[in-house]
């Protein structure tokens, strides 16, 4: 088995969130990491324990709204993205802070506070938050960045007011789009949103595992 260490990587770029290092796995042979851990954190460095009890990156949150004489809805959010110039469906979602890594289940305290920062839901007794996958990576063909994926089902009177005014730093968000089961198919075989335009990997999940009925498990 491939084993890289710390003296085959070597840091090219590194700023507060961001930072790219060469992977030098062979004599003359490069391969390059974006990512936000810092050196010691890689995940290509740790051990078979480290990588296997590693705290994510950040988490994304698959949202059921649930209100009395309605059909449960999967709550999505249109969000900028920067890379990609546009507003695209998304999931609620940020990353894990240091102080969360200090709590009982990391994945379920960022959680929390992202849904009440990106929508104003606060969780409550009624309420079920529950991880769905401790870590999965985006691409680890040019990235160890990784997400939890963690589903939170709510209960919602109609007077409830859904806010997108917790929003901080360059999080730029234009609205909230509910699906109802029919509408998540639909737009699963589309491969895209009512407006026409495509969506991320973890919207394609969050849509997966609605119409599954996993939510309900």
């Amino acid at each position: 088995m491939e084993k890289i260490s710390k003296e085959q990587i070597k840091a090219l770029f590194e700023s507060k969130f961001l930072r790219v290092f060469d992977i030098q796995y062979a004599e003359g042979k490069h391969y390059y990491n974006a990512t936000r851990r810092p050196a010691d954190r890689l995940a290509a460095v740790m051990s078979r324990e480290q990588f296997q009890n590693m705290v994510p990156d950040a988490v994304s949150c698959f949202v059921v709204i649930k209100e009395d004489g309605k059909e449960p809805v999967l709550l999505l959010t249109k969000e900028f993205r920067y890379p990609v110039g546009r507003y695209v469906l998304s999931v609620p979602a940020g990353l894990i802070d240091p102080e969360d890594e200090n709590k009982e289940n990391p994945q379920l305290a960022a959680a929390a506070r992202e849904l009440h920062e990106e929508t104003g839901i606060v969780i409550s007794e009624t309420d079920s938050l529950k991880l769905v996958n401790p870590l999965v990576f985006s691409t680890p063909g040019m990235t160890d960045e990784s997400n939890a994926l963690v589903c939170a089902v709510v209960h919602l009177s109609g007077s409830f007011h859904l806010t997108q005014e917790g929003a901080v730093g360059s999080e730029k968000f234009d609205g909230f789009v509910p699906l109802t089961k029919a509408e998540a198919e639909q737009m699963l075989k589309t491969g895209r949103d009512a407006e026409g335009n495509f969506y991320s990997a973890y919207t394609w999940m969050a849509l997966m595992y609605f119409v599954s009925g996993m939510w309900e498990a």
